[in-house]
């Protein structure tokens, strides 16, 4: 069978390199223009030549983003904007917008296209519809069960794709296509701006008592009652891929390089275990475990097995919760003195006891112990962003490496 793609957010170009190093078979990410994550650093032209030939190096693929509901207005420099980049052999194009697609079919002829999950396809004929317009590929919207997803598949031909999110934060509203950000703080969550006015705390009030807010839960805090929990499908990798699907997709493009390598690389562990012994696959516990170790808000399964019910909103808060702290990235090691060149990303201490992990199965936990400054001088500490460290390693490791510590 033909093997399932891993498909990895790139928020910038070292997010770009961290997804492919630790497994991802694609990733995807916007340019500075038209994508929905206008709060990500995102990609200037010459990034752009760059991560693609670093993935295409490697036989990885890079899907662009272009997925703003477009306005008139926005034509004209979409129109100058696909000439600037029409040099670069992305291997798709994500798009939400009818103009869009035929302004991409007309101007870069044979290039592919697969529809974005904001254009909300939740059957199969929508997608044979727009399989007949030249889709690829289709992003199914993240309202839909497991079931459907297998009867879609099944009415499709089989040039017809279907990728689906597996990991990632779910939005509250449907397929992504939310109005409240804009009425809120006017900031168009479909023009790639949202203020995920679903994280904010709520509470209510009755017209003739104002002031006195009600507590919609128990709790005399208020509530987040747009607030979901992320979405998590690792312990059911094999029912997704039985499903017909062609891509698993995990959101992020904004989160960190801790959080792209870690999930990553454990759906990378999950997905290889299948294709290793598909009747004998079993969820290792190490997996979650690894996932809880990076940010999110709890998990849940989404629609894929019934409808989210209250057990899958978090009411409580929308702040994150992790286990550990990324506190430095490996950049080089040296096998003679079995010392790595790391650059701090939280402050680090001299007796920090921590995890040091690679892509696929690396992982050791060591004592800090003989810390330098980069010119070799005994160091206590490394309070300093980006400061250069050097760290005796207890196992050999690798560029991009990760150090974390577990937050007491």
């Amino acid at each position: 069978m033909k093997k399932i793609e891993l498909l990895a957010p790139a928020g910038d170009l070292e997010k770009l390199k961290i997804a492919i190093d630790y497994g991802a078979d694609a990733v995807y990410f916007a340019g500075e223009l038209f994508g929905l994550r206008a709060g990500a650093k995102n990609f200037t032209v010459e990034e752009m030549e760059e991560g693609v030939a670093y993935a295409h190096e490697r036989g990885k693929k890079v899907h662009l983003t272009l997925n703003i509901f477009a306005h008139n207005y926005d034509f004209p420099q979409l129109e100058k904007y696909l000439d600037e980049i029409a040099h670069i052999p992305f291997d798709a194009y994500i798009i939400s917008d009818a103009g869009i697609i035929s302004l991409v079919m007309e101007k870069l002829p044979g290039r592919e296209i697969h529809l974005s999950t904001q254009a909300n396809t939740t059957n199969y004929r929508t997608a044979a519809f727009w399989h007949k317009q030249g889709v690829k590929r289709v992003v199914l919207g993240r309202e839909m069960s497991l079931e459907e997803i297998r009867t879609t598949r099944e009415m499709l031909p089989d040039s017809m794709e279907i990728e689906a999110f597996v990991h990632g934060a779910m939005c509250i509203s449907y397929s992504g296509r939310c109005l409240m950000s804009n009425f809120m703080t006017e900031r168009g969550a479909n023009q790639g701006l949202c203020a995920h006015p679903c994280r904010y705390k709520y509470a209510l009030m009755e017209e003739k008592r104002p002031g006195e807010y009600f507590p919609v839960e128990e709790d005399d805090r208020g509530t987040y009652i747009f607030n979901s929990k992320d979405l998590c499908m690792i312990e059911h990798i094999p029912e997704l891929i039985e499903a017909g699907l062609a891509s698993l997709k995990i959101e992020g493009r904004m989160k960190s390089v801790f959080y792209v390598a870690t999930v990553v690389r454990a759906y990378r562990q999950a997905i290889d275990a299948y294709y290793d012994n598909p009747q004998g696959w079993v969820c290792d516990p190490e997996w979650m475990a690894e996932l809880r170790k990076v940010s999110n808000r709890h998990f849940t399964q989404g629609f894929y097995f019934n409808k989210p019910r209250n057990v899958d909103q978090n009411y409580e808060s929308s702040a994150y919760y992790r286990e550990f702290t990324f506190i430095g990235l490996v950049l080089s090691y040296d096998p003679q003195t079995k010392t790595a060149l790391v650059e701090q990303r939280n402050k680090m201490n001299e007796g920090d006891e921590v995890e040091v992990f690679g892509p696929g199965d690396h992982c050791f936990s060591q004592v800090i112990c003989g810390m330098t400054d980069e010119e070799g001088r005994p160091i206590d500490s490394a309070p300093h962003a980006q400061q250069l460290v050097k760290i005796p390693m207890d196992q050999p490791v690798g560029k991009n490496f990760m150090v974390r510590r577990h937050i007491s």
